[in-house]
């Protein structure tokens, strides 16, 4: 029989070894814990893949980042732009999915990054990780100076009479905002858009080099991009696709809607990685996204580039992406271009 006192230090052992494995549990869960948030960040160049060729809007975004995130030294290592053109941005996105899980590799996405999956050319949104939703901005329908078509009426009584008389360059795939441009106020304006006559370029650059060489007859580009042409002299601008006109140099360029189609389009731009990427790695590069946006040479691109600052976690973009999907859906079925 046990005395009372070995009963006792029997007790005792009992409790410190529980207390002992009870600690043990609380280290290694603490421990396991911390290697899962454990911070990441870059140790080898970074690429950031623009979806066109040089000059087009993609690649001028990307260009402008690099130089803000490099001069404030906001990312430690060296940030590439690569170039990726073709197949309506299909390309970049492919590229950058074989980089699987690898926060080095990030791409400047814009609604093509839907548009290309629906009409069966692209990969699907769900297949990568949206990092940062970052801003967007409106579509400005160009003419040559010397053009018949000085309004978007004029464009639009065109279209009535002939929908097949006028040539369209788009950047970069149908579907996609530089192509909504101009269809969704033929859309509005009642007219057949399937009967468009488009030609496809990689970039918005080439587009505007066609339209000047007298290639095509009008090109749908990014606000910005059109507005640095105007102000060489190089295009008219007929309509611009914002709720409202524009400020500075494009307060003169009315809306759709101001020529009777009720007609507004957005052109998001997104920073999008490879699928299967780590929450720290999102988390390091929404970090940096959101100090970079709050960069006074950030702000000012804004203003000059008539950009609208709307910035969105990884998981906030993917609910949206989600959303406009089925927006996009039921646009390009109407274009018969869904597949």
């Amino acid at each position: 029989m046990k005395t009372g006192s070995a009963l006792a230090h029997e007790t005792g052992l009992r409790i410190w070894l529980s207390a002992l494995w009870l600690a043990a549990g609380i280290l290694a869960t603490l421990f396991s814990g911390s290697a899962a948030t454990q911070p990441w960040k870059p140790d080898r160049p970074v690429e950031i893949v623009a979806t066109n060729a040089p000059g087009g809007g993609s690649d001028r975004i990307g260009r402008m980042m690099i130089k803000i995130l490099q001069e404030r030294r906001t990312v430690a290592t060296p940030i590439n732009l690569v170039n990726k053109p073709g197949g309506g941005s299909s390309v970049a996105y492919n590229y950058i999915n074989q980089h699987p899980g690898n926060g080095h590799f990030l791409v400047l996405g814009s609604r093509s990054f839907l548009t290309n999956h629906i009409a069966g050319h692209g990969p699907s949104y769900t297949d990568f990780t949206p990092v940062v939703r970052l801003f967007d901005e409106y579509i400005a329908v160009t003419v040559k100076p010397v053009s018949p078509i000085r309004t978007g009426k004029d464009l639009l009584s065109f279209m009535k009479r002939d929908p097949t008389a006028i040539s369209f360059g788009i950047a970069t795939s149908l579907g996609a905002p530089n192509h909504s441009g101009a269809a969704a106020a033929f859309k509005a304006a009642g007219i057949d858009i399937r009967k468009m006559k488009n030609v496809i370029f990689s970039s918005g650059g080439q587009a505007s080099t066609a339209l000047l060489g007298g290639h095509v007859d009008v090109v749908p580009i990014s606000v910005a991009f059109a507005a640095s042409l105007l102000r060489n002299k190089q295009v008219r601008l007929i309509a611009v696709t914002a709720p409202q006109r524009l400020p500075g140099i494009l307060k003169d360029v009315p809306t759709w809607k101001e020529q009777g189609a009720d007609a507004v389009v957005t052109q998001w731009r997104i920073l999008i990685g490879p699928k299967d990427m780590a929450p720290a790695q999102v988390a390091y590069w929404e970090d940096v996204m959101r100090r970079m946006m709050e960069a006074n040479e950030w702000k000012k691109e804004l203003e000059n580039n008539f950009w609208q600052p709307h910035f969105q976690t990884g998981a906030e973009a993917r609910q949206f992406l989600a959303r406009d999907h089925e927006d996009a859906k039921a646009f390009l079925t109407e274009l018969g271009l869904a597949k």
